[in-house]
């Protein structure tokens, strides 16, 4: 009996060692490290200015639309009420092309009025002259004198009538048509820059942390130069670079568990949004000349499934990954 005993404990023995070495020969877990990112905003103006007052300062957290600083710029208030002024004379241009004054009216009626006058009267004179060279009272030349009259005043009571209908009918179509551009045209420059006015009150895009602040009291600025950064705190997520043998076939929508020491390593579920491929440079290269492949290096990036107020963009995340088989 007592050396059944002593085989089953060796037997025992054996397989405890057997189950020791088979857990030694196990390829540790990977440990990866990645980093909290969120999503940044560099903030610029898109019109040049002066900044006249700063409401915001590197650590300020803002809420989307708060007015952060404000530009002044009096070229561009100059510039602004001499488009005002410009527009007002195109519109009185363009009515006075579009009327006439009623006194001119009256003017060519008188005329129109006065040449019939003529007409009548050299009608009458033609008449009596008719009469009178067939009576032989009246020389030949007479007659040609009287004819002439009266044609010199049809025509002018024709230009007079057509001086009449001119002033009556206004402007031509083309001079109204040329009033009428210049007008849309003032119009166009005065809400441009009105517009960039408006673009002088510089107002946060999202909700977030200032992070940098380039902008100063007094200082000109060009339209696109940067004046401060900020970060989506809200919203933040983590980064892994990854070969991709190390996927095992992870995909978007998987879950998994990371560290942040930062915050006594607190264990953090988080969710793939995205995996992402990286360029050529980012390329693992084999180390023999044959037996191994070139493997791609790709971005893993992952939110958490719960919010998690303390995070902050730079904090370093350790996730345990399964190793690769040798």
């Amino acid at each position: 009996m007592a050396r059944i005993i002593r085989i089953v404990i060796g037997l025992v023995c054996l397989a405890g060692l057997g189950v020791l070495l088979w857990y030694a020969t196990l390829p540790p877990p990977l440990v990866v490290q990645g980093e909290v990112s969120a999503d940044r905003v560099d903030i610029s103006p898109r019109v040049s200015g002066r900044i006249a007052k700063l409401n915001a300062d590197v650590g300020d957290t803002v809420k989307k639309g708060a007015v952060i600083a404000e530009l002044e710029s009096p070229q561009l208030l100059a510039a602004v009420h001499a488009t005002e002024a410009a527009l007002i004379v195109a519109k009185a241009d363009l009515d006075r092309v579009n009327s006439t004054r009623p006194e001119v009216i009256a003017a060519r009626k008188a005329e129109v009025e006065a040449a019939q006058a003529d007409v009548v009267l050299y009608q009458t004179d033609q008449a009596r002259q008719a009469k009178l060279v067939v009576t032989g009272a009246a020389p030949q030349a007479r007659v040609d004198q009287s004819n002439r009259n009266l044609e010199s005043a049809l025509r002018s009571r024709e230009a007079a009538q057509a001086n009449l209908d001119l002033a009556i009918a206004g402007a031509s179509k083309e001079e109204r048509a040329l009033a009428a551009a210049k007008v849309e045209q003032a119009m166009a420059t005065l809400n441009q820059q009105q517009t960039d006015v408006k673009e002088l009150t510089i107002s946060a895009p999202i909700d977030g942390q200032v992070t940098t602040r380039v902008a100063e009291l007094g200082e000109n600025f060009s339209a696109g130069a940067p004046l401060f950064s900020m970060i989506d705190i809200g919203h933040p997520w983590f980064t892994f670079n990854l070969r991709e043998d190390l996927l095992k076939g992870l995909k978007v929508g998987d879950t998994f568990s990371v560290k942040v020491p930062a915050l006594k390593d607190a264990t953090i579920q988080v969710k793939v949004t995205v995996i992402n491929a990286q360029g050529q440079y980012a390329t693992w290269r084999a180390t023999r000349a044959t037996g191994d492949f070139d493997l791609r290096t790709f971005e893993v990036r992952a939110v958490p499934t719960t919010p998690v107020e303390a995070l902050r963009p730079g904090m370093s995340a350790i996730a345990s990954w399964p190793g690769t088989e040798h």
